[in-house]
């Protein structure tokens, strides 16, 4: 696959169509890059306190498929897609399927807790200004926010986007093939 290619680890800003000029980053392009099945790596390990201050293990969401998205309030695209994953939790069945964030670079949980409020964000984001949960994904580390990745049952990777998800429809399909693959084969 063009995954190693494409994923280079260096987190160092945020995704937009022009990137960061000299400040040395890849930005993420919105690109979709689905893992098969036999090609997952091991289940993700990534546990942590919330924004809010409670404590989230992705361990505990086994038997789910759940859609993690990387991001932090100064981030244009983070901002600009947020609505949209709101409106696509809301809509995924929420027996089948959890919403995570990880909230990388605030530098108080106040000032995310505040950007989660003001639109409408009910699902818990693991608060980890340094980035270090990030290389936790493996292969599939995201290099620049916004990202989201969508976990199998299992809590392996099952699909990336480095950028911001390109549309409710994109991310809603990827989740719902998933979760009637998964269904068919358990």
């Amino acid at each position: 696959m063009l995954v190693g290619a494409l994923l280079l680890g260096a987190l160092t800003g945020c995704s937009d169509v022009s990137g960061t000029g000299d400040l040395d980053y890849v930005p993420g392009d919105g690109r979709v890059i689905e893992v098969d099945a036999a090609d997952r790596e091991d289940p993700v390990e990534i546990s942590g306190e919330t924004v809010q201050g409670d404590h989230l293990d992705l361990a505990d969401l086994r038997g789910q498929v759940v859609v993690v998205n990387m991001w932090w309030s100064n981030c244009g695209p983070c901002i600009k897609e947020m609505p949209m994953l709101v409106e696509a939790e809301s809509e995924l069945p929420q027996k089948d399927t959890e919403f995570v964030g990880i909230n990388i670079r605030d530098l108080s949980t106040a000032t995310a807790e505040a950007f989660e409020r003001s639109r409408g964000v009910d699902y818990p984001s693991i608060y980890d200004p340094g980035s270090e949960t990030l290389a936790r994904f493996g292969s599939y580390e995201p290099y620049s926010p916004p990202a989201t990745l969508v976990l199998d049952r299992e809590g392996r990777v099952a699909a990336l986007i480095n950028g911001p998800v390109p549309s409710k429809t994109t991310l809603t399909a990827l989740v719902e093939e998933l979760v009637a693959e998964e269904s068919a084969d358990g």
